[in-house]
């Protein structure tokens, strides 16, 4: 099982390796970021199969970068796999936040069900780093006038890169800044703050940092890193009031730091109107689109649980006046020890009258299992589940039966009905099934129903195919 950790200044070193060779090229997957960001986005990582395993927190929910690998030798589909075990684990349903372009259909063909977003809003603008270099062509003659201007009105004026010995220098600029500030947008504020911070890495090797000095006042910094061959900028900030300030930084930048990379990322532009167009007027080569995938259960387009029909029972939701049977099901110690579940465990608040009920609702509703009462006459005798989906077309069906109805062949019934709504009707590839070794009316049930696969210290294991 994955064990994360925060992403905080001390493991800046071990997500690098990671970052520095990383071909994605969207500005989510660097070291920056997650330091500037992770009061706003609260990631943790973790490391396995040779990647990088990010954790964020988005609108209160868990979604994962999409993983980094170390080298030629990962495995990216285990990494996949543990990112799917611990959301099982977790009871959460798979989200990937900022999906790399190229890795979109590999998603896609891992999970049948998703729904896929591409917000402009925070794609990134990627530029080709020679372009930025150079301001080469006629297409780029204003952005040349401008720095020639600037170079014109002020001749002192030298790009020349930041060192930690540069911090008192480097506070004056900010406090300016701060007072030229005014823009009265939240998330500017935030990032203003975060960008602040971040400048306290200088010094670290993977920061790389510059800045227009105008008579020893700096008047423009930037601050970046490269990964894989692009240079990502973090941080571009300038003082108003200087003319042809920001190309002449853009140029100075992207010439010093980026003439061994391909691509310039300027990340997105947060919906900010003047934003947007200063980073179109630069003619981005390409957008760096971010996709969420959002991955979801067979359970998916489900509404409601269905009445099936076998030959003696009925098969439905189950309903508030089954609680007083249902809860004397599940909490019979004795029939709890063959379904392999202690409530006690896991319960998530006080043991109410209508616990049990309102679990299997609310996993119903998060699209994690599917609850149905058996019937016999419309009498509760039982519950069968259909849960531990592995979000890739299969899960799995347990069935348990009160008592004083057990011995008459309900269970197998049930089972063999549920077994066949599952693979022909609700459209799962694979059925799996489990008993412990001891439990001979389990394993006679399910060796009537489904074929035995193996079997470990504990269970015997079973499946069903279409």
């Amino acid at each position: 099982m994955l064990i994360f950790k925060p992403v905080n200044v001390k493991s800046s070193a071990k997500l690098r390796k990671y970052y520095k060779n990383c071909p994605y090229r969207l500005c989510e997957y660097s070291v920056g970021v997650k330091l500037m960001w992770r009061h706003h986005m609260d990631p943790c990582f973790a490391e396995s199969n040779g990647c990088l395993i990010v954790r964020n927190s988005y609108h209160g929910g868990a979604s994962f970068d999409y993983p980094v690998p170390l080298d030629d030798s990962a495995d990216l589909n285990a990494a996949l796999d543990e990112i799917d075990d611990y959301c099982r684990a977790n009871g959460i349903l798979p989200a990937f936040q900022t999906v790399p372009e190229d890795a979109l259909p590999v998603l896609l063909h891992r999970y049948p069900y998703t729904t896929v977003t591409n917000g402009r809003t925070w794609q990134d603008y990627l530029y080709n780093a020679q372009d930025l270099a150079t301001f080469a062509g006629r297409r780029y003659s204003g952005q040349r006038n401008h720095i020639n201007k600037f170079h014109k009105l002020y001749p002192a004026a030298v790009f020349r890169p930041i060192t930690k010995a540069d911090s008192e220098e480097l506070e004056t600029f900010w406090d300016e800044f701060h007072l030229a500030f005014n823009k009265e947008n939240a998330m500017a504020k935030k990032e203003l703050c975060y960008a602040r911070k971040l400048t306290r890495q200088i010094g670290k090797s993977w920061v790389l940092a510059g800045a227009l000095e105008l008579e020893g006042k700096f008047i423009a910094i930037s601050l970046g890193e490269i990964c894989g061959s692009t240079l990502i900028c973090h941080i571009e900030k300038a003082l108003p009031g200087y003319e042809g300030v920001y190309p002449t930084m853009v140029q100075s930048f992207a010439s010093y730091y980026g003439k061994d990379c391909l691509w310039i990322n300027r990340e997105d532009d947060s919906a900010d109107k003047g934003l947007r167009t200063s980073k179109t007027q630069y003619l981005p080569s390409d957008m760096g689109r971010k996709y969420r995938v959002a991955v979801s259960t067979d359970l998916w387009n489900l509404d409601r649980v269905p009445a099936l029909q076998s030959e003696r029972l009925t098969m439905d939701a189950i309903t508030r006046a089954d609680i007083p049977a249902y809860n004397r099901l599940c909490l019979d110690d004795a029939r709890n020890r063959w379904w392999g579940y202690d409530y006690r465990k896991d319960l998530k608040g006080e043991l109410t009258e209508n616990y049990f009920y309102r679990v299997a609702q609310k996993d119903f509703k998060r699209k994690l299992a599917v609850n149905f009462a058996i019937r016999l006459d419309g009498q509760f005798i039982g519950e069968a589940v259909l849960y531990n989906f592995d979000y890739k077309g299969a899960a799995e069906l347990g069935c348990r039966i009160l008592p004083e109805f057990a011995g008459h062949g309900y269970g197998a019934e049930a089972f063999r009905r549920l077994a066949d709504w599952t693979l022909y009707e609700l459209g799962l590839y694979r059925l799996v099934a489990k008993c412990y070794k001891e439990n001979t009316p389990s394993y006679q049930m399910l060796s009537a129903v489904m074929r035995r696969t193996g079997e470990d210290d504990t269970f015997y294991h079973f499946e069903k195919l279409i």
